[in-house]
């Protein structure tokens, strides 16, 4: 029973967590907007919920020991080599400015909005499945 409840609702609490994880990186990006030299970062959705429903643990690497002098494939915080998919990645340079920013305000308030609609969207949808179990639940 818990298993089914569980399946049911953990899509949405990945696109929850997701989701949570992207507006404080658009929230960082608003709040260094003039620090020089902070180039903004985001996180690619749609690659990070595939991870979420695959399974994929976010901190580990997909690679094989062949050796035991071979590292662990866990990464490190200082670890920025190369974004595995859904972890946050830099955006693009729109407008280049003189102090290295890359921050974009009109680019940064939209998808901040969009992304917290998206959030209210996905807390809506896990109420009407509760609420429709429920009521599944008092009618038996």
């Amino acid at each position: 029973m818990l298993n089914r409840l569980d399946e049911a609702l953990s899509f949405h609490q990945n696109a929850l967590r997701v989701r949570g994880q992207r507006q404080e990186l658009i929230a960082a990006n608003i709040a260094n907007a003039d620090t020089p030299n902070f180039k903004a970062r985001d996180i690619d959705f749609k690659a990070a919920m595939q991870n979420a429903v695959a399974g994929i643990n976010k901190d580990a690497f997909q690679t094989t020991k062949t050796s035991p002098l071979h590292l662990d494939g866990s990464r490190t915080s200082n670890s920025n080599i190369s974004a595995a998919p859904g972890e946050p990645l830099f955006r693009p340079i729109i407008q280049g400015s003189v102090d290295g920013n890359t921050v974009d305000m009109d680019v940064e308030r939209n998808q901040f909005a969009d992304n917290g609609i998206r959030y209210e969207a996905s807390l809506t949808l896990i109420n009407a499945q509760l609420k429709h179990m429920l009521t599944a639940l008092q009618s038996s």
